[in-house]
């Protein structure tokens, strides 16, 4: 790569600029060529954008990107908007002073001269009309980057998720000028000079090796392979024919995709509506955690919430969850393994009460049921005796018929139903009180039904 091609961020965001401008008669077909080896022959310039400017636009551009529509102008929460660039002051003067730097900064991209020695060139503001008043943020992005923002085929801007987190200018720097190297895993040698250059002015120190690495050079390494989704190293090599270093080139790794992950601005939408819609955070205490976003790291936000989830699951949050969970936040209180052993030993044992309760439960309901059946079952037998009964009765002769009714009537169990039915036992007992009394009819078809069946055993 050309030390031209070097400069500013993806390499993509030159190619749209390209692609999209063809009202300023730049080389299109040129510029489309050159996608698959854009980091030799485009230069991207971003001019004058500071790492709390960087966090402002990298903050915009993800609302336009997450939005299901483009607008003319994007309006979202104040506290939403400095939370996703990590803004961690309270000071709205410092804040106007970082919209004006980005207001103020370009994106400038030119390709190889052509024929006739013109270089093609475009240029374009990052970020337009910047506001905010009554809790709201509302900002305006000029079109052509909006289409660059949410086109399709751009996927190296997907670096803007992660760029929040840097605090070192040489370090965003220079992860900007890397980074279109990630794919090949190897820069080509540059010169101390060139890499001086990337941050401009930078001490007189600075030119001997030792103070810029000491200074410059491994600071910004060790924030890039700390927050972002690269890891480098380097190799340096001296001047020839001298002891002294003069070359460097950097080896590039890209991290595992779970941890390229781990930062990003989803993440910090996934945080901001879990503090904002499910515990009520009030906007004094987004700004009492975005006043310390060093102490109040992502992980510490993430134990806390853990924490008011966990004590609220078992009803020790009586009051405010947002109140607890700033405690939590500020206390560091954490879940910790003995709590969550001892609510699976709960959660198991009652787990094992609940099952038992169910088989008890099925146990007795099998019960019921089978003497339900069981109770089904004789009163079919008994209707099915009295039936028999009766046609025996029937089929008998009249003498036969008055000796079963003088039988019954002095049996026990017929003085028994007599009386039940509120008969005078000493009175008459004719065939018409089988029609008054249904009851009286049954019980006596059933007494000539078993007397039948005794004489019919006695007789075998």
């Amino acid at each position: 790569m050309t030390a031209g091609g070097q400069v500013a961020t993806s390499r993509q965001l030159a190619l749209a600029l390209f692609d999209d401008a063809r009202g300023e008669d730049l080389p299109v077909e040129a510029a489309r060529k050159d996608i698959g080896f854009a980091r030799k022959n485009v230069l991207i310039r971003i001019v004058d954008l500071g790492v709390a400017a960087r966090r402002l636009i990298d903050a915009a551009y993800f609302v336009v990107a997450q939005e299901s529509g483009v607008h003319d102008l994007y309006d979202v929460e104040l506290d939403y908007f400095k939370w996703l660039m990590r803004y961690s002051s309270r000071n709205n003067a410092h804040l106007e002073q970082v919209i004006t730097e980005a207001q103020r900064a370009l994106i400038q991209a030119t390709a190889e001269a052509e024929a006739d020695g013109t270089k093609p060139f475009g240029s374009v503001q990052l970020i337009g009309r910047i506001s905010y008043a009554g809790g709201r943020f509302q900002f305006r992005v000029p079109p052509d980057l909006i289409g660059i923002i949410r086109g399709p085929g751009k996927s190296h801007w997907l670096s803007l998720r992660i760029t929040s987190l840097f605090t070192l200018s040489y370090a965003r720097v220079m992860y900007d000028h890397l980074l279109p190297y990630a794919d090949e895993g190897v820069t080509e040698w540059f010169t101390l000079d060139e890499l001086r250059s990337w941050q401009g002015a930078i001490g007189a120190k600075a030119k001997e090796f030792k103070y810029f690495k000491r200074d410059w050079l491994g600071p910004a390494v060790e924030q890039i392979n700390a927050v972002s989704d690269l890891h480098l190293s380097f190799e340096t090599r001296n001047e020839q024919g001298s002891r002294k270093i003069g070359r460097l080139r950097f080896r590039i790794e890209r991290k595992a995709v779970e941890e390229r992950l781990l930062h990003t601005h989803e993440q910090a939408k996934v945080l901001y509506e879990t503090l904002k819609q499910e515990f009520g955070l009030s906007s004094v205490q987004f700004g009492q955690i975005a006043s310390d976003r060093d102490t109040y790291t992502d992980e510490r936000l993430e134990q806390a919430i853990e924490r008011t989830r966990f004590s609220l699951k078992l009803g020790k949050v009586s009051k405010s969850p947002a109140g607890f969970f700033m405690k939590a936040l500020k206390e560091r209180w954490i879940v910790s393994d003995a709590e969550r052993l001892m609510v699976e030993q709960q959660e198991t044992l009652a787990l094992a009460e609940r099952r038992e309760a169910d088989a008890r439960e099925h146990v007795e309901t099998r019960v019921a049921l089978q003497i339900a059946a069981q109770d089904v079952h004789a009163q079919n037998r008994i209707v099915d005796e009295v039936r028999r009964g009766w046609e025996i009765y029937q089929e008998a002769t009249s003498k036969q018929r008055d000796d079963l009714r003088r039988t019954f009537k002095a049996s026990a169990a017929g003085k028994l139903t007599l009386r039940r039915l509120g008969i005078d036992v000493s009175g008459d007992f004719s065939e018409t009180m089988f029609e008054r009394y249904p009851d009286l009819r049954d019980g006596f078809a059933g007494f000539v039904y078993n007397k039948a069946r005794a004489a019919k055993g006695r007789a075998r």
